[in-house]
């Protein structure tokens, strides 16, 4: 059977095929070296010999002791469709993404890495470098972050039960009153319940109303009050009120001495809205939490 070969060298170009696609219509220039090949092309040793799966397959070369199948010097651009990775990705400089990334096995970091598109991991994330996020991050499980992260603000967005967990939390800003270089950092107030409270001042009335919201956010059992007395001794109790729309706090219920009532107070209560917090459980680290799914920071075990 006769065999017609398809290879052509048109001047310093080599075209491979039936079709030259490096060659457009009323432009006849010719790049030195140009190669033209319609495909498929089989480089090395690829995995599936004789099976065409791509335009290109690249295995490990055959005749020299190289482990790398292919190596690019310079910038590398993937233009359109898809780019999937099913082995180990190594890279060792700046890698620039531009579209949605999806991740569905691990993924380690150890140098810079910028994202300007959407990134999707569905499998463990370790960094070991700097992360630098200018918009927002949404993580659906737990996430353990070794070091520092210094953020505007962080949002557990992983359903109802989402929470941050951290040996201490505090905010660090620029002090209000001192000039630059000086900071100020305070830390907050920790308690064994998911608790929330309200404060303020009451004088000429007796009732201290409260968000009328708390009625569906908090259970009314466990409200509080503290009052403390403004200007001079009173004699100062309370109660709580509960109505169909609201609940109040009335201080001094029973009438006494209600039109002198100047006090300050504070109001806590703890949330209905989540499973109470466990506040001592076994195990050997975070991960073994009965509760719900958390954010820890600050690289506590």
């Amino acid at each position: 059977m006769a065999h017609t070969s398809s290879i052509q060298n048109i001047g310093d170009k080599v075209v491979v095929g039936a079709l030259d696609t490096s060659f457009l219509p009323g432009v006849p220039k010719v790049f030195p070296g140009t190669v033209s090949a319609n495909g498929p092309c089989f480089f090395g040793l690829v995995p599936n010999i004789g099976i065409p799966q791509a335009a290109v397959m690249i295995g490990p070369p055959m005749n020299i002791p190289a482990p790398t199948s292919l190596q690019v010097d310079g910038i590398s651009i993937f233009r359109t469709g898809i780019t999937n990775f099913f082995t180990l990705n190594n890279y060792f400089a700046l890698c620039t993404k531009f579209a949605p990334t999806i991740r569905n096995s691990t993924s380690i970091t150890n140098g810079n890495s910028t994202n300007n598109g959407l990134t999707v991991c569905n499998g463990l994330v370790t960094i070991n470098a700097s992360l630098n996020v200018a918009a927002g991050v949404t993580i659906g499980g737990a996430m353990v972050v070794g070091g520092m992260i210094r953020t505007p603000n962080i949002t557990a967005a992983f359903g109802k039960f989402g929470s941050v967990a951290a040996p201490f939390k505090f905010f660090d800003i620029p002090h209000p009153s001192k000039e630059f270089p000086h900071r100020l950092r305070y830390s907050c107030l920790e308690g064994p319940e998911i608790g929330v409270y309200v404060r303020g001042e009451l004088q000429g009335t007796n009732e201290i109303e409260l968000p009328d919201y708390w009625k569906d956010l908090v259970d009314d059992r466990t409200i509080t009050v503290q009052l403390t007395p403004i200007g001079s001794h009173q004699n100062l109790c309370y109660a709580v009120a509960r109505m169909k729309d609201k609940i109040s706090i009335l201080v001094n219920p029973h009438g006494f001495n209600t039109h002198t009532i100047r006090c300050s107070y504070i109001v806590h209560a703890e949330r209905k809205d989540l499973k109470p917090l466990i506040t001592e459980y076994e195990g050997e680290s975070m991960k073994d939490y009965p509760g719900e799914d958390f954010v820890q920071l600050g690289g506590i075990e």
